[in-house]
């Protein structure tokens, strides 16, 4: 039987666009320093060390070996995990499994992208197929813009309703110090920003960022003696990936990898009506259409149902289920980092440690991760 787990720490850099001023081994050094502040310990405390990024982007292989000294893995049990945009929730899970097979008692995990060292677009854009999808894929935008296309057909959803999500995204980051993009935007901003794909527009994107994070997972001894009073319990881990084809998958409606991840996880953690159980959750939404269609696979409303559920102010801060309340993939995406990002914030809401951007009374939160082959995993956090 598996033992417990809990979070106990998490770690941040100050997330932009371009960090000229470090490398990309100090860059993991700050949030793992961040980290281990935050936990009251040193890197002789830690029994093992994951971590995660998509290496190809910076052309940087074996950065795992290349860090060991500034992530405090030397002469330490480690390992690299590499599962595209979903590689950050990849390695918080991977960092439960350690612990709760009983094998270790301390696990540090960091992810890290520093991509203004790369070429992301490209490194995307090389992954389809080259004769029948490349010429229009144009990376991420031009994959998304399929699917809202579709999505909006289908269900009559609008820009606005879009335009209304990096509204709020955009309008939560500003109470996130660590959050790349922190200004308010306005609807009128979001449909007159530069149209990059038909529908998607610039600022229906997330954008590109430098950054890093990590966090402690801990045993249950060690999580009652670190963090006595609210260290963030493992709840409900699930995993699904598929093979995309834009030809033989929605890639939006109902994705069936975030669908069938969700009744999973629910299924474990004995939640029937996600809306009404959970406090708090964290999405990887990499586009604004994203986050409408998939409040309807995670169940918080019907099929076709996202865009009325954004427009009744339910995912608010003050709605029933606030969505990124640190602003989301909208506001920051430092893509090795960005789904482990998710499970820090997840579980910085349930220790209380939210600042400006708390929810009240958390105690149950939810984060998902997206990417590599419509690869989802799904991580449910509880205080108590």
């Amino acid at each position: 039987m598996a033992g417990r787990a809990a979070i106990i720490a998490t770690g941040q850099t100050f997330h932009k666009s371009r960090r000229r001023d470090v490398n990309i081994v100090e860059l993991i050094h700050e949030a793992v320093s961040a980290c281990l502040q935050d936990a009251e310990m040193s890197p002789a405390d830690l029994d093992a060390v994951l971590i995660g990024n998509m290496e190809h982007f910076e052309g940087v292989y074996n950065a795992d070996l290349w860090a060991a000294a500034e992530t405090g893995a030397y002469l330490k049990h480690a390992m690299k995990i590499t599962t595209g945009g979903t590689t950050g929730a990849s390695v918080a899970h991977a960092g439960y499994y350690h612990v709760a097979s009983g094998m270790f008692n301390c696990v540090l995990c960091i992810g890290w992208e520093k991509q203004s060292d790369g070429d992301t677009t490209a490194g995307l854009i090389f992954q389809s197929d080259p004769l029948f999808e490349r010429s229009n894929m144009a990376g991420a935008i031009g994959t998304f813009a399929l699917a809202a296309s579709e999505y909006m057909n289908k269900f009559g959803i609008t820009e606005e309703q879009a335009a209304r999500v990096a509204v709020k995204n955009r309008g939560n980051a500003l109470n996130n110090p660590h959050a790349h993009l922190r200004r308010a935007v306005t609807v009128q901003d979001v449909l007159s920003s530069p149209m990059l794909a038909s529908p998607i527009k610039l600022m229906d994107m997330c954008p590109t960022s430098d950054g890093a994070c990590a966090i402690i997972v801990a045993s249950e001894e060690v999580a009652k003696k670190k963090s006595p009073n609210r260290p963030a319990w493992f709840k409900a881990l699930s995993t699904r990936h598929d093979q995309p084809f834009n030809s033989d998958l929605p890639l939006l409606i109902n994705m069936r990898t975030l669908r069938d991840a969700a009744k999973d996880a629910y299924a474990q953690a004995g939640i029937v009506n996600p809306i009404k159980e959970l406090d708090v959750a964290e999405f990887y939404e990499p586009c604004t259409f994203a986050e409408l269609s998939w409040y309807e696979a995670l169940g918080l409303c019907e099929l076709g149902g996202g865009g009325k559920l954004m427009d009744s102010g339910a995912t608010q801060m003050t709605g029933e289920l606030p969505v990124n309340p640190s602003g989301g993939v909208i506001s920051t995406n430092c893509i090795g980092a960005t789904a482990m990002i998710r499970v820090a914030e997840a579980a910085i809401q349930l220790m209380g440690k939210g600042g400006a951007r708390q929810v009240p009374g958390a105690k149950t939160a939810l984060a998902t991760g997206f990417g590599g082959s419509f690869w989802t995993e799904i991580t449910i956090l509880e205080r108590d």
